[in-house]
């Protein structure tokens, strides 16, 4: 795969129609640079994906041995466990990983990856395959690897490591059927920014409708996961359908608090009720009752990333290569046994 090379002042001059020295200036944000012109340049940069260079003097036309690492969340325990293994990975490759956190928000992204951009990384390692249009822009222009990362279903724009949640969420539905399951409710946090847990959500759905079975209820919070929101949303849930038998979770960690609610509250889990959760948290090995999840392959993910960006891949391919991982099912001890 041919790497872009890099744009450059002339391409957003021409682009804009104006000269290099105006473009300098009004992305340097100096000079008497009228309003429209200002505008011109700023939506053709924009367009394009260009990135200005903040390496100066004698290091301009060089790279910093620095990894971008773009994530949603670091108060989400899944991604701790990926950027351990990318650090890991880059050990003794000479190359740093610095982190950048988007709060599932496509703007913060945009402006996360345009500052961490300017600094000329030699690699960009970013969680997900769904960017702005102007993200996508900077990805494709920036002239370096570009690995994109936890998810393959969608369109990549260089190298992509991950696994279907589309088809996690469908094998999910798939076993708790077999078990025996019929009135089923799905509770997430984060939806829809999290796009992950939606594509899960669409496998899960189609696995039930295989079955001829509708999902009996949903229960959404958009804030970030923890244990207690997990019970409050199990209990909302319960409240209003005292008839479900099953309860999936987007992730591990509300899918714990779900189970601790059960528990207190004397709900044969999983005689009555099952339940399961997604991630394959190792927080949660201790509980004296294992929530059924499924491994998302953090770990490799991190590691496969890290070694496509540091030339150390397998295949030996230099770009546009996709590793899609397959994540296996624990079914712990909430969910019937077949």
């Amino acid at each position: 795969m041919e790497t872009r090379r890099p744009l450059t002042l002339r391409d957003v001059s021409e682009a804009s129609g104006v000269s290099e020295m105006t473009v300098s200036r009004v992305l340097r944000n100096r000079g008497d640079v009228s309003d429209a012109t200002r505008e011109k340049v700023l939506q053709a940069a924009k367009a394009l994906g260009y990135v200005p260079n903040k390496i100066a003097g004698a290091l301009a036309s060089q790279r910093v041995n620095l990894v971008a690492v773009i994530i949603p969340s670091l108060s989400n325990l899944v991604f701790p466990k990926v950027l351990s293994s990318v650090s890991d990975e880059l050990e003794d490759t000479g190359l740093q990983p610095v982190v950048g956190v988007t709060n599932y928000s496509p703007e913060k992204e945009e402006q996360v990856l345009y500052e961490m951009l300017s600094w000329r990384p030699s690699g960009v390692i970013i969680a997900g395959v769904e960017h702005t249009p102007a993200s996508r822009a900077m990805l494709q222009n920036a002239g370096i690897p570009v690995v994109e990362i936890m998810d393959v279903d969608g369109e990549g724009i260089d190298s992509v490591v991950g696994i279907s949640h589309r088809r996690a969420g469908l094998h999910m539905a798939e076993a708790i059927i077999a078990a025996g399951y019929r009135k089923i409710g799905f509770l997430g946090t984060k939806m829809p920014e999290d796009h992950r847990a939606r594509k899960r959500l669409e496998g899960f759905k189609e696995g039930l409708a295989k079955a001829g079975i509708e999902l009996a209820d949903t229960e959404f919070y958009g804030g970030g996961s923890a244990l207690a929101k997990g019970r409050e949303m199990t209990e909302t849930m319960l409240k209003r359908s005292p008839d479900l038998d099953f309860l999936y979770y987007s992730n591990d960690m509300i899918g714990a608090g779900g189970l601790l609610w059960c528990l207190d509250h004397g709900i044969d889990v999983p005689g009555k009720m099952g339940l399961a959760g997604f991630n394959g948290l190792e927080l949660l090995d201790g509980l004296s009752v294992r929530l059924a999840t499924m491994n998302a392959c953090r770990a490799e993910i991190g590691r496969k990333a890290a070694q496509i960006i540091s030339g150390r891949s397998q295949s030996g391919m230099i770009g546009g290569e996709v590793i899609e991982l397959e994540p296996t099912l624990d079914p712990g001890d909430t969910i019937r046994k077949v």
